[in-house]
């Protein structure tokens, strides 16, 4: 919550709660539903840009409409404890909308307004609606803003197909392209073939000759050796094989100097 909902919320005198600090259980209401309802809705990817903001929008536009005038919910009436068992009565399943019309508080104007958009609804539609943003969300996750230009699908056009589908839709797994895992590559990315191949046992005899030649020094020996073969547009490839090679050789070094002293300190005991 920001300075922005809390003024809203004092203006419209609707109690806003915080949770205090240094006080993990201590969580406010409001709080308390991310995961139930934002969460459910989102997804737990990282948004940025234009772009997800407006399908963020269409989404919660969807969801505004399809949760407050086709989801039932039901509240707690009554609870009683008898010995060890918490027995717990609620109230008949409604949608906040029919919540809204047996209200005592609303007039029959505001009513009225309600049932005029309850008639021009489809359920069907704001799902699909809900489905169709939620695929464009899964496609932008973890996506910095204005990265690449990125194609998003066409929606549902045929309601009757998409209807068929949701009775199936268990079959198929996740259907919410926000919750979909993301595919990780878990075999090795096969290295392709470079041109140095052939010449790195004579580059690393170069370099167990002169440690301390550079990348620069040895692609001219490489053009020297193998003319017409080489150009200074290789010596990025020759500056990361110098550096392997720099590296391994340390790791040896310093491998051979631990096996030296471990030798020369078991004939000192001895």
């Amino acid at each position: 919550m920001n300075d922005t909902v809390v003024s809203w919320c004092r203006s419209h005198d609707v109690e806003v709660t915080r949770s205090r600090a240094y006080k993990k259980n201590d969580q406010a209401f409001v709080e308390q539903k991310n995961g139930a309802i934002v969460r459910r809705l989102v997804g737990y990817g990282r948004f940025e840009g234009i772009d997800a903001a407006r399908s963020l929008v269409r989404l919660f536009a969807a969801a505004r409409l399809y949760i407050n005038f086709f989801q039932p919910s039901f509240k707690l009436k009554e609870k009683h404890r008898e010995g060890a068992k918490m027995i717990k009565c609620y109230l008949p399943p409604a949608t906040p909308y029919e919540k809204a019309l047996v209200h005592p508080r609303l007039n029959e104007a505001f009513k009225g307004r309600l049932r005029e958009i309850y008639r021009t609804l489809d359920p069907v539609a704001l799902l699909a609606q809900m489905r169709d943003a939620q695929n464009e969300l899964g496609k932008r996750v973890d996506q910095r803003a204005g990265k690449s230009a990125m194609t998003v699908a066409q929606g549902h056009s045929d309601l009757a197909a998409f209807a068929r589908e949701l009775g199936d839709g268990w079959k198929q797994g996740e259907q919410r392209g926000i919750h979909r895992r993301r595919y990780v590559r878990r075999k090795p990315v096969p290295r392709r073939p470079s041109m140095l191949d052939p010449y790195i046992p004579i580059i690393e005899e170069w370099l167990a000759a002169a440690p301390h030649l550079s990348a620069v020094d040895l692609l001219s020996l490489l053009e020297a050796h193998a003319p017409g073969r080489f150009s200074g547009h290789q010596r990025r490839t020759v500056q990361r094989l110098v550096k392997n090679w720099r590296s391994k050789a340390a790791r040896q070094l310093i491998s051979n100097t631990e096996i030296t002293l471990s030798v020369q300190a078991s004939r000192l005991r001895i």
